[in-house]
């Protein structure tokens, strides 16, 4: 029986215990890792169960001013309701920040991103008064200058967006496509200017400086087609393949479509005409291609791209929701299934 048991003496027993000590701590170790773990997510949880339900501006005033959080943490946290299109939230984040913090430029990063969340958040007015009471304070603020014309177009304030451009000049930013932009829309929505008057105004500024074609043509097409033929530029065409494709029959200029391989192309894909075999452009192409088969069982629909930022949107625009810039929008030809489109068309 002795012989079964190691005396303590042995080098072999020494060996084993030092295992066993490993064995144990590891354990421990291994154990204790996984309580922690478990302890930091309820701790988590805790946390965020706060914010599944708005606190009030005391409960939140009070968080902030414990600093159980940074100010960092909070700004990141409000951001990510705001990414997410909580805005109220966001919102009572930054308007506690503002008035906790005592750094004066903290502040008024702060105020920017609060005006630019009511801005978001379709509240126009709160969004202008953020960004008045900044420029009030510091009037050289590019970024608040510029969401404060965004915020006057909005509101179809145009006027008061020109205004803006001045002190924008002024810190050497170029603002001119904004300038002819805010004019021709101030133009096309004043009621106490005649369609044809407008329609010859239009014409002349897209003559003088060759830009805001999708609008202005936007504009011809629906109000003056004859005008709109006339000063048409071939080279434009492709931009305005959408305007061009939903026009009625009855406004169309023959001669002018027949004078020009695109516009005779887009006609044959539509049906309105027969001056075209095939094309270059795919989607027009296998349009032509079915109309001479008499199996016109297939139509264009439209995505619109933005040249600056080369988002991609369902609708068309003429100030990028994205990235804000004027005059950048691109029509892009999809094939899609033919439905009867009785109401599509310009009238």
């Amino acid at each position: 029986m002795t012989g079964l048991f190691i005396e303590f003496r042995d080098p072999l027993f020494g060996v084993i215990v030092f295992f066993v000590l490993i064995f144990i701590v590891a354990m421990f170790s291994y154990w204790w890792g996984r309580f922690k773990l478990k302890a930091d997510d309820k701790t988590l949880e805790r946390f965020a169960s706060q914010f599944h339900k708005l606190p009030s501006e005391k409960e939140l005033k009070s968080l902030i001013y414990e600093g159980g959080l940074s100010e960092k943490s909070w700004l990141l946290l409000a951001h990510t309701y705001e990414k997410e299109g909580d805005f109220e939230k966001a919102i009572e984040i930054y308007q506690a920040l503002i008035e906790f913090q005592k750094d004066a430029q903290a502040r008024h990063e702060t105020m920017l991103l609060l005006g630019q969340t009511y801005f978001k958040a379709g509240f126009l007015e709160r969004s202008k008064e953020i960004f008045l009471q900044i420029l009030k304070v510091q009037p050289r603020t590019p970024q608040a200058l510029k969401q404060l014309l965004l915020v006057y177009e909005y509101l179809q304030e145009y006027s008061h967006a020109l205004e803006v451009l001045e002190p924008l000049k002024e810190l050497g930013i170029d603002a001119g496509k904004d300038e002819l932009y805010l004019k021709a829309i101030a133009l096309i929505r004043n009621e106490k200017i005649e369609a044809k008057q407008k329609a010859t105004i239009l014409i002349e500024e897209h003559k003088k400086h060759h830009q805001l074609s999708y609008l202005i043509y936007e504009y011809l097409f629906r109000h003056d087609a004859a005008q709109a033929w006339k000063s048409l530029e071939f080279s434009e065409c492709e931009r305005l393949s959408d305007i061009l494709w939903q026009l009625s029959e009855e406004k169309l200029d023959l001669d002018i479509i027949a004078s020009d391989s695109f516009l005779s192309e887009l006609f044959t894909a539509k049906g309105f005409v027969d001056l075209a075999k095939s094309s270059c452009v795919f989607e027009l192409d296998v349009l032509i291609k079915l109309r001479h088969a008499n199996e016109p069982c297939a139509t264009l629909r439209f995505e619109y791209l933005c040249q600056e930022c080369k988002q991609v949107f369902p609708f068309a625009f003429h100030r990028c929701p994205n990235c804000h810039n004027t005059d950048t929008i691109m029509s892009e030809t999809l094939l899609t299934k033919d439905f009867i489109e009785k109401n599509n068309s310009f009238q």
